[in-house]
């Protein structure tokens, strides 16, 4: 009976929340093919780099569209970030993220996608 009620319970903890595991693929709403610009702000010092360079884009957006974020048990509110990713289509933003929030709710990521936004950023060019 116990293992029943307990089994109950941690089904309701976890569709209570309403937050599912999702991807970037599953969380934009349009074509990823269709990102002109990313720009990677880093949250440590506020330095920001951007590309329009459409094979780097496809190259990022191929490695990160099929990572798994995965609701953090823990969704209150925190502050700062590592990195902020936004693309673009032409010039409106279309989405923006940081590694662990997407929208007002929080995830882990598996893979970890700090490695590879950290690789991308530092291969970009920094903007004035």
């Amino acid at each position: 009976m116990k293992s029943i009620l307990l089994s109950f319970v941690f089904t309701i903890f976890l569709t209570g929340c309403g937050l599912e595991t999702l991807t970037i693929d599953d969380y934009y709403k349009k074509n990823l093919e269709d990102v002109s610009e990313i720009e990677v702000v880093d949250g440590s010092n506020g330095n920001s780099r951007a590309t329009t360079n459409k094979e780097e884009i496809l190259s990022f957006i191929k490695e990160v569209k099929d990572i798994t974020f995965i609701p953090a048990e823990d969704q209150s509110e925190r502050d700062g970030f590592l990195y902020s990713i936004t693309f673009y289509e032409g010039d409106k933003a279309t989405i923006q993220f940081v590694l662990n929030e997407i929208g007002d709710d929080y995830y882990n990521t598996e893979p970890d996608i700090e490695p590879i936004v950290e690789e991308f950023f530092s291969a970009m060019s920094e903007q004035d």
